[in-house]
């Protein structure tokens, strides 16, 4: 791994490099993103940053500085070979006394780099519990408060499944705990709008556009009926569905494949799409 915090190459990222004050550290009180490396060049950095800068605002965070992004992003992909990883971008709202207030001090921001391994080929999921707040002050947003998403997939690896799925309080299918999710019913390929609550996901609006998947919020249980179903995300590309709950499903089945095919030839086509 390779970290770069506030401007400065950390010479040993295990190293401590955050104060303990930190808001984001003490309450959660950040935003994040985490980009595909190939070949060392970031997929769709021009986007991720763009979310990057949406979730900042809606968290009432400092305006994001582009520039220095790119700059940390460049830095810990400089002179090491990457074939596959990630870049994690890291945005918090910096040094507070403890607790919840925040004293508009400078912002921290840390960008860090790491190999990964691909993602199998298909998985399993489970339905939680607990849903998803769509009317609440971090819908949509992608921050740092992870707690619930932590549970969740707890919840899910004790019943053998890789990720865990949330129902809105509609009762409306949402998304994952980092994975947003496509299904097939009658032929027609779906995914839950925004105003579901779920994340605005890069790879979701590609897929979007370049597969035509209809936009629809439905009971979570149609999804769990489908014919086919995959999760789509940053680390996980297009990812069948083999099993939801104790259902089992063909994974990956004929539109899933065709999703996966049309998203291995348009993302060689260009890096920053």
């Amino acid at each position: 791994m390779r970290a770069w915090v506030n401007g400065q190459m950390l010479p040993d990222p295990s190293a401590p490099a955050v104060a303990i004050d930190d808001h984001g550290l003490t309450v959660g009180d950040g935003v994040f993103e985490a980009i595909k490396v190939v070949d060392s060049v970031p997929f769709a950095l021009t986007r991720h940053l763009q979310r990057l800068a949406r979730s900042a605002s809606g968290l009432g965070l400092p305006d994001v500085d582009d520039a220095a992004v790119r700059r940390g992003v460049a830095a810990v992909l400089e002179g090491e070979p990457m074939p596959l990883g990630r870049v994690r971008i890291t945005y918090t709202a910096g040094r507070a006394p403890l607790g919840s207030p925040r004293v508009g001090g400078e912002p921290t921001l840390v960008v860090a780099a790491s190999s990964m391994e691909p993602a199998p080929e298909t998985t399993a999921v489970v339905t939680v519990p607990w849903p998803r707040n769509e009317r609440g002050a971090l819908a949509g947003l992608k921050t740092t408060s992870y707690g619930e998403n932590v549970r969740a997939l707890a919840y899910a690896e004790e019943r053998g499944a890789s990720e865990a799925v949330f129902p809105n309080l509609a009762g409306h299918l949402c998304e994952g705990t980092g994975t947003n999710v496509f299904y097939v019913v009658d032929g027609e390929l779906r995914t839950p709008s925004l105003a579901s609550g779920c994340l605005a996901g890069v790879t979701r609006a590609l897929l979007v556009d370049w597969c035509g998947a209809v936009e629809v919020d439905e009971p979570i249980e149609v999804a769990e009926r489908a014919s086919e179903v995959f999760l789509a995300s940053t680390t996980r590309d297009v990812q069948g569905v083999s099993r939801w709950g104790d259902r089992e499903l063909p994974a990956p089945g004929p539109i899933t494949a065709d999703a996966r095919a049309t998203w291995a030839k348009r993302e060689a086509e260009h890096p920053d799409p």
